[in-house]
């Protein structure tokens, strides 16, 4: 029938909406001239997604911290006083550049002011207080070594869930926070009093949720400022991991170092490997705007 209508026929149309001499899976020569490969392909640059992984390494040095702060505070090595102390320091100098890196622009436009941040913490920090005793017989009933495997998984699905800047469905900035703040009461739970959970749980809402703020700040407005950072900060989590194990240090490091140096290097080599193919047999897009339909 092809051959047929091929002689003396109608030529064949890319069409199903009319009957033709032809099989329903019979297509002609011009098929593959509208093949294309690689169509919406992208070509990354080292530098740039090596400044994009920081924002992972931020966050694993961020639940080392958290990590290594508990323990020294379960080991009596760090008094609940002194840590108080340094996250009240800590939190002042990232509020005030905070503000500093854009000039109070984003305050501005929040319309949000200094008295309302004020009270806010002084609200969380007294509703912890008051709760901490609760928080800390919370978990009494539950053994010690569940309460480690909780926390363990808690960390990793905050890690998983985090917003690394990544269009993704998996990516969930609540359920990241929340979970990460589960593992703070878990873990704080565990240590001898309840001042001791009050300042872990404050610490813990000050790296997981206030520190990420400042970093996404940072990383817009001053990126070399950003890099800095990100530099000084896993330095910090390996010198205080370094005083545990130096063997977790080393591994630690090199974990680091294969996030930020290995990985960008085999994105960019696995690129080259890319062969996508698109034709006329892909899904139609409708580019027409149908909104005036939309009744």
């Amino acid at each position: 029938m092809a051959a047929a209508a091929a002689a003396g026929g109608p030529p064949w149309r890319k069409v199903l909406y009319e009957r033709q001499p032809f099989p329903d899976n019979y297509v002609d020569q011009r098929f593959l001239a509208e093949l294309r490969k690689n169509v919406r392909a992208r070509r990354y640059r080292y530098g740039a997604v090596a400044f994009q992984s920081g924002a992972v390494v931020q966050q694993l040095c961020s639940v080392c911290v958290f990590v290594l702060t508990w323990w020294y505070m379960a080991a009596g090595r760090l008094s609940p006083q002194r840590l108080f102390g340094a996250a009240l320091a800590s939190s002042l100098l990232g509020y005030v550049l905070f503000d500093a890196v854009d000039r109070g622009a984003g305050r501005r436009q929040s319309g949000r002011t200094r008295w309302a941040d004020l009270k806010s913490t002084l609200v969380f920090a007294a509703f912890t207080y008051g709760f901490s005793p609760v928080l800390k017989t919370l978990t009494e009933s539950i053994s010690t070594d569940t309460i480690y495997a909780m926390s363990a998984l808690m960390l990793l699905g905050h890690l998983i869930f985090f917003d690394y800047g990544a269009n993704a469905a998996i990516v969930s900035s609540t359920l990241s926070l929340n979970m990460a703040i589960f593992a703070s009461v878990c873990l704080a739970s565990r240590l001898p009093r309840s001042l001791h959970t009050f300042v872990v749980v404050t610490f813990a809402m000050q790296i997981f949720a206030l520190w990420p703020m400042l970093q996404k700040k940072l990383k817009a407005r001053t990126p070399r400022c950003y890099i800095g950072v990100t530099v000084l900060f896993a330095l910090v989590a390996l010198a205080g991991l370094a005083t545990i194990s130096s063997v977790s240090a080393v591994l630690f490091a090199s974990l680091l170092l294969a996030i930020s140096c290995l990985c960008p290097y085999c994105l960019i080599r696995l690129q080259l490997l890319k062969d996508n193919i698109h034709g006329p047999w892909d899904e139609a897009e409708i580019k027409e705007d149908l909104s005036r339909f939309l009744m």
